[in-house]
């Protein structure tokens, strides 16, 4: 071989292997610049409810309809007073328009329709406020309705007591913050654990907040949550 072509052939020898170098030194450092951790940061809080909706229904049978529609206002008079009396502004107080059934209507020549009464009403008290203990203290106070005759409907879903919390945009911030941190926490204890050490975030996901009763017993007391979504790369 001549001088000239031993050259040329040492020379594409080198150009191989530094292709090579270059090439797998470029491919380390995608692999590395792949290498992440993705981690979760839990922020809870117990708040109290901050307004409540009080149903109070109560029911009425007549085969008078004018007398059933009286004896209804009347009733809803007295609700209205009982309510004022526990410290209720008339303001939080709404009355809805009687619900009616004929049950001549609806029994289509039933046999026993004549010893039923033909007319059945429900009438709804709503309170609305953000006077969360007067309710609680003046639903313990019922009975005082029942002894007045009238019959509350209580098992009904319609006139199920809601407690709510309304606050949320003010906790926000804060627990955005410590579902941060504690993903933080999390990713630093992954990356040491790994021989590694945490660098950028490449893409965060703050969460969706949740609002629930802390339990069955205590719908007054709310567990606001949020769980955080972070993903940083790792360095060596």
């Amino acid at each position: 071989m001549s001088p000239r072509r031993t050259l040329e052939a040492l020379l594409l020898a080198v150009g191989m292997v530094a292709s090579a170098w270059v090439l797998g030194h470029f491919l380390l450092q995608f692999k590395q610049a792949d290498r992440a951790v993705e981690v979760k940061g839990l922020a809870e809080r117990e708040v109290p409810a901050d307004t409540a909706i009080w149903p109070i229904a109560f029911s009425e049978t007549d085969n008078d309809l004018t007398r059933l529609y009286q004896a209804l206002q009347e009733k809803n008079e007295k609700i209205a007073a009982f309510l004022q009396a526990k410290g209720f502004k008339p303001e939080e107080i709404s009355v809805s328009a009687p619900s009616i059934t004929d049950r001549q209507a609806q029994d289509y020549g039933d046999a026993r329709l004549a010893e039923r009464v033909r007319y059945s009403g429900k009438s709804t008290v709503t309170v609305y406020t953000r006077q969360v203990e007067r309710v609680r203290a003046a639903m313990a106070e019922l009975g005082e309705l029942g002894k007045e005759g009238i019959a509350l409907s209580a098992e009904h879903y319609e006139s199920r007591t809601q407690f709510l919390f309304t606050g949320l945009n003010s906790l926000k911030p804060s627990m955005i913050e410590e579902a941060t941190k504690n993903a933080r926490i999390a990713a630093d204890k992954f990356a040491k654990d790994s021989s590694s050490r945490l660098g950028k975030i490449r893409r965060a996901n703050q969460g969706q907040f949740s609002i629930e009763d802390r339990d069955a017993s205590t719908p007054h007391i709310k567990k606001v949550r949020v769980v955080s979504s972070v993903e940083y790369s790792l360095v060596d």
